[in-house]
Formats: structure tokens, sequence, C-alpha cells
């Protein structure tokens, strides 16, 4: 017979996915049709697996929520989205959304510049953060490794024209290299197993798009 959990997860876990899905639900992943919650399960799978707390789940399932905060909410969408996350979940999950969130400003700072500006701000992450931004991470990077072996290096024809490949790959080689530095100082077992594993993939990933 299947064992109770230790931490349950509870009714602030099941409303933040009722959230999370009013949020996406008109949403596809870039280069798909597939839906966009897709992505968030996803992420919230892996930071499960690798030890997340309620709060950190929670975070998981709402990384996306501020960034990606639906026109119909108005000008000041992200905005809106912050204030019901601080209210609904409290403080905690939502710095580590927060941290999570590459830009919610429209129209986003050019594509380099939001990155480079992203992987600057790990040193400071917490292990919270840090969990998540990994989780997603090793999300993304697995579904790109997928696509690769399926389209060939064409498949990052679909990303921003200002990344592509080469952008890509700088992005995920130096988001790991920042993450790995972190979770050096942060010695958290569930942070380091995660970023090892991201590690693991963009070296995978590098070889295929690399032909070596």
């Amino acid at each position: 017979m299947p064992t109770q959990l230790e931490r349950p997860l509870g009714p602030r876990f099941s409303a933040a996915l009722a959230y999370a899905a009013d949020i996406h639900r008109q949403q596809p992943r870039k280069g798909s049709q597939v839906p966009y919650i897709a992505h968030i399960l996803g992420v919230t799978s892996i930071a499960l697996e690798y030890g997340a707390t309620e709060d950190e789940a929670i975070a998981a399932v709402l990384h996306d929520a501020i960034e990606d905060a639906p026109a119909e909410l108005g000008d000041n969408a992200g905005e809106s989205v912050r204030r019901w996350i601080g209210y609904r979940f409290g403080p905690a999950v939502l710095h580590v959304v927060e941290a999570c969130t590459d830009a919610d400003v429209k129209p986003k700072p050019a594509w380099r510049l939001g990155k480079e500006t992203y992987i600057a701000g790990v040193a400071h992450k917490t292990a919270s953060a840090l969990l998540v931004s990994a989780a997603d991470k090793l999300h993304n990077s697995r579904a790109i490794l997928g696509d690769v072996r399926t389209s060939g290096n064409e498949f990052f024809n679909v990303f921003n024209k200002d990344a592509g490949q080469n952008g890509t790959m700088w992005y995920y080689r130096a988001i790991y290299t920042a993450m790995a530095a972190r979770a050096r100082d942060l010695k958290d077992s569930r942070v380091s197993a995660l970023v090892e594993e991201l590690g693991r993939v963009v070296g995978q990933l590098e070889e295929l798009v690399n032909g070596t």
C-alpha cells in the first residue's frame, strides 16, 4: 500500500495550480502548440523530485506568472499578478517567483541584455530561488535536447532572432556555470544535485549540436 506523505501538499498548492492554469491557459510552448501549462507542471515535478518544500513547489507552479501575465489583466498585468501572489501565497513564495522572473516590463529588454542580467543575479539567489530556477532551466534544456534530436539544429530558428543557436547555447552554458558556483556557496544538497543534472544535460546538448 502507498505510504502517506510526511509533508503533504495542501490547499495552497491546489490553489496555485488553478491560478497558473488560468494565467497560462491561452499560451503555447515556443515553436509548438503544446499548452504552456505542460512546462509549468514539468518544472514543478522536477522541483518536487529534488526535495522542494510546499512553498518552493508553489513558487515553481507560479514561476512564470508575473512575466507571462495575460494582457487581459490590463497595462499593469505583471504588477497585478505580483500583488495577488504576495496576498494569496505569502512573501516567501513571491520572493522566489520574482527571483525567477526575467522581466515584466513591456517591451522586454533586448534578449542578450536580459539574459546577462539574469545570469548576474544568480550569485545572489537563495537556495529556494536557485532550486526553482534550476528546475526551470533543466526542464527547458531537456526539451531543447529532445527537439534538436528530432529536428536537428534547425530547431533553433524558433527562438528569438537575437538568440538563435549560438545565443541559446551560450546562455545555457553560462547559466549552468553561474548556478554551479552559487550552489557551491549555498551547500544545499538538493540544489547541488539539481544543478549537477542541469550540467549533464547541457553537456549532452553541446555534444549533439556540435556533432561530437
